[in-house]
């Protein structure tokens, strides 16, 4: 071998051998991996004693699942919930532009609509709303009892309940935008309508939809206290099945498995329309 040959060899630097690199070892969670396991522990043994326990008497709970009284219950309880929610943030989104408004008086009702029904329980309004005969016996010509029945106090009471708190969502999610958006807009002159249209409500969807997700999915819950002015939605289908055959037990499981299934859906539907409004994102990874 000449000396070039050797001086080439030399400045060249050698590969390191594996053996002689440090060996990485990944640090390990004895506690997190005890934790989890304790925990399907628990999972597994709750799951066992609630379906080997007779007293849920599941034969009854399938028998029932999907009887006509149930079902017609349910179309009700869904019902209610979409006419609420559409009405709820029709009349949210009209209070939030009176809270946004540059006009006092228009201000001062928005807050004080949204003050009160807040502060009311939603029980207590639609008691309120089913007894308003005795306040006003006629409304233009006609008996209150007449013209209000237990549907329309369950529409009109949930409704005023549900504005007070859209009002608010949409009015976060308005002054989430950058007022910069809104300047930009108006330099490239867009007109009120199209500012709306395609700069602040697309970009305040992004802050409305998890809450207004949430108020839907609560909505549909809270309908069950209609129950108590006798509006025939699925928990009161229910009870009216347990009073005649005191199965209490299996028929409460039955509109908890119809709430729980109705209430899942709703949450996937949610999760993709957070992700469409999400686009564009660091949410959307």
């Amino acid at each position: 071998m000449t000396s070039d040959t050797l001086a080439k060899s030399a400045a060249v630097p050698q590969s390191p051998d594996r053996t002689d690199l440090p060996r990485i070892v990944p640090h390990r969670h004895p506690g997190q991996w005890t934790a989890a396991a304790a925990v399907l522990v628990l999972l597994a043994l709750a799951l066992n004693s609630v379906l080997r326990n007779d007293a849920f008497q599941w034969g009854v709970v399938a028998d029932w699942f999907t009887s006509d009284s149930v079902l017609r219950g349910l179309w009700l309880t869904l019902w209610l919930t979409a006419v609420v929610m559409a009405l709820g943030f029709a009349l949210g989104t009209l209070l939030a532009a009176f809270r946004l408004s540059a006009n006092p008086v228009l201000r001062a009702v928005s807050w004080g609509y949204v003050w009160l029904f807040r502060s009311i329980p939603i029980l207590v309004q639609l008691l309120l709303w089913f007894n308003i005969g005795a306040l006003y016996p006629q409304v233009l010509g006609v008996r209150t009892v007449d013209l209000l029945g237990p549907v329309t106090v369950a529409v009109i009471g949930l409704t005023l309940h549900e504005a007070a708190y859209a009002a608010e969502v949409v009015r976060g999610g308005i002054l989430s935008v950058d007022r910069g958006q809104v300047e930009a807009a108006q330099a490239l002159g867009l007109c009120r309508w199209r500012r709306w249209r395609r700069i602040v409500l697309p970009q305040a969807m992004r802050t409305i939809v998890p809450p207004a997700g949430n108020m839907l999915i609560g909505t549909l819950k809270g309908t069950s206290i209609v129950s108590v002015i006798a509006v025939q939605d699925l928990l009161y289908s229910v009870q009216l099945v347990h009073h005649r055959t005191y199965q209490v037990v299996p028929m409460l499981m039955v509109a908890t498995l119809w709430y729980t299934a109705v209430t899942s859906l709703l949450g996937i539907g949610q999760y993709y329309v957070e992700k469409h409004y999400a686009r564009g994102t660091e949410r959307t990874r």
